[in-house]
């Protein structure tokens, strides 16, 4: 392909803690690029995964959860959240309406609405959550930010992802692409194996794990 006829963009994924953004981002790679555990912020840094979808190629930025920080651990997992959307095209706002976290929810939002980018506003877990609160959910939200579009998936089962995945890729702009076709994250093997070991570690351990475990 050339420059021409390819679209390359930078998509940031954004949301409170344990929204699934990690579980989002695999699901539109096609594989396992990013952790997941049912403990909030165990995406501790910035990791990029590289999603393809005809001749566009979308830069994932899996972001730490947006919380209030209280440690200087909590101050630095925020800070690498909000650097993530800095370069992006467009940002993706992921909400679990199963647990809104409004008091992590309404700054964020306050952030994103001044923000110049694309949004689009994600619900997920349309598997579990019921229709009528789903849809007045998504009217309160759309009601604070000017969301270009929603989209109702599963992160978990992929219901609702390619076509949602079909909207990010129109968003993207013209230009070559940043990595190679069979390239999937920005991590090294080294990384990305330390992270799947951590992960394994939260999903054995539970409770008797501390957050600040490092492999």
């Amino acid at each position: 392909m050339t420059q021409e006829t390819t679209k390359c963009g930078v998509v940031a994924v954004l949301g409170a803690p344990n929204a699934g953004k990690s579980t989002l981002v695999n699901q539109l790679v096609g594989q396992k690029v990013a952790i997941t555990s049912a403990k909030a912020q165990t995406t501790r840094a910035r990791m990029m995964g590289i999603a393809l979808h005809g001749d566009t190629q979308m830069i994932l930025v899996d972001t730490p959860g947006i919380f209030a920080p209280k440690r200087r651990l909590d101050r630095a997992m925020v800070s690498a959240a909000w650097e993530g959307a800095e370069a992006a095209d467009a940002l993706l706002l992921l909400v679990d309406p199963l647990k809104q976290r409004r008091h992590e929810l309404e700054p964020l939002l306050e952030q994103i609405a001044a923000r110049p980018e694309r949004k689009i506003l994600v619900l997920n877990k349309v598997d579990r959550a019921k229709k009528e609160p789903l849809l007045a959910l998504a009217q309160e939200l759309t009601a604070k930010v000017e969301f270009e579009t929603v989209y109702f998936v599963s992160a978990l089962t992929g219901d609702g992802v390619d076509e949602m995945k079909d909207a990010l890729a129109a968003m993207m702009p013209e230009g070559a692409w940043m990595y190679p076709e069979d390239q999937v994250s920005d991590a090294s093997e080294r990384l990305l194996a330390t992270e799947i070991t951590r992960e394994q570690l939260y999903q054995q351990l539970h409770e008797e794990l501390p957050y600040d475990s490092a492999v």
